[in-house]
């Protein structure tokens, strides 16, 4: 793909916990500066230190390599790739950036950078966390440039807006259109992951071939649903009101938790809350007139552009506005599936389930499929979804 418009400044530190961003960004500013430079004096030095003894060595690669001119004359670009010893180590953790002698060579390297010629010398430094009170970052504050790029988080309420628009970005630098819709039904797919995003939209893209326009169908034909959507997945099944695949969804999720300890019972729990929490507001929204039953995606964001944000709640729990647009596209179109008193009771069935999980001695699945049989399984369900269209 072309490389970015790049900064002017000469020395750059690209740095956060995502650690894809951070090394694609140092990697197309070296390269770019490597064609703009002309030559073959360019150097990567790997950072990545596992003691203080290898940390040393590294800085005084690039102590040498800022001070040996190109052999041939022009200019000279440096990567001083994956720098781990910037930050202050947590509580338990191995000691390194922190100590005395890497202090010592940091401060003797930030002195050379504040006073240094860089008249032919590019240096770009990508590194993970970093100390900002420390002065080799102040140093690198105030005579080159600084940008940090943090890891999508599912805790964060905005990821799905970011994720969408990194998926749109890449998909235009490919020559490719992706849609609103078709962006959020990826990100849905794959979950806040910035690299297995990236590597998803390069697959449409030569899946797609000639063709210049991304489509649902296209996702769903080649795009891997990742373990960290699959709660989506759960979601989608509890608003289609399909009983026996919301059961195999939960199946996949139990036999999920069976490899992986972040997850728990408890945790769907939260996830399936979540998912009414939105259907109740659509719900209440269609009724209150500032939505309507069917709008397409495309409405539903432009209609959620016109909403005055004096008249709804401030905090971003309990505002639409706070929902990602086609969060609340799909939690519409499920919302036709049951009443407003379905879903007010489904969310007594689900705090129900979670009392019961933290205070009775029975097993959490079992507790989980009789909660979602009970909320899904009416037989009568099926008759109310005509009222409630």
């Amino acid at each position: 793909m072309p490389a970015r418009a790049v900064t002017a400044s000469p020395l750059v530190l690209f740095g956060g916990s995502d650690e894809f961003t951070v090394q694609r960004r140092a990697r197309e500013l070296f390269e770019t500066w490597c064609r703009e430079l002309g030559g073959m004096d360019h150097e990567v030095i790997e950072a990545s230190a596992t003691g203080a003894e290898q940390a040393l060595k590294a800085l005084g690669r690039l102590r040498e390599a800022l001070l040996t001119l190109p052999f041939f004359g022009g200019g000279k670009a440096i990567w001083f790739k994956g720098c781990n010893f910037l930050a202050e180590e947590a509580p338990g953790e191995r000691k390194m950036g922190s100590a005395p002698e890497i202090q010592e060579a940091l401060r003797d390297l930030a002195e050379l950078l504040e006073h240094f010629d860089w008249s032919s010398v590019r240096l770009v430094i990508s590194a993970g966390k970093v100390d900002r009170r420390k002065s080799f970052f102040k140093t690198l504050e105030k005579a080159g440039r600084v940008e940090f790029f943090e890891a999508l988080s599912a805790e964060d309420r905005d990821w799905e807006a970011t994720a969408a628009a990194l998926v749109q970005r890449e998909a235009e630098a490919r020559g490719k259109s992706i849609s609103d819709m078709v962006a959020g039904a990826l990100v849905e797919t794959v979950g806040p992951n910035t690299a297995q995003l990236v590597a998803e939209v390069e697959k449409l893209s030569l899946y797609v071939g000639e063709r210049s326009r991304i489509e649902q169908a296209d996702v769903e034909a080649v795009v891997s649903r990742q373990k960290v959507a699959r709660a989506f997945a759960l979601g989608d099944a509890l608003g289609e009101r399909n009983l026996p695949l919301l059961l195999k969804r939960l199946d996949e999720e139990i036999w999920a938790m069976q490899t992986d300890r972040k997850r728990s019972e408890i945790g769907l729990i939260y996830g399936l809350i979540a998912k009414l929490r939105a259907m109740l507001m659509a719900k209440v929204l269609v009724e209150e007139g500032w939505l309507r039953p069917r709008m397409s995606f495309a409405e539903v964001k432009a209609q959620m552009s016109k909403w005055p944000a004096e008249r709804l709640a401030r905090d971003k729990k309990f505002s639409p506005l706070g929902i990602n647009p086609y969060v609340l596209f799909r939690a519409l179109e499920h919302s036709s599936r049951y009443t407003l008193a379905e879903l007010v009771r489904g969310m007594e069935i689900l705090l129900e389930a979670n009392v019961k999980m933290v205070s009775t001695g029975q097993e959490e699945v079992l507790i989980l499929q009789q909660a979602l049989t009970q909320l899904v399984g009416n037989p009568a369900g099926q008759r109310h979804n005509a009222a409630a269209r």
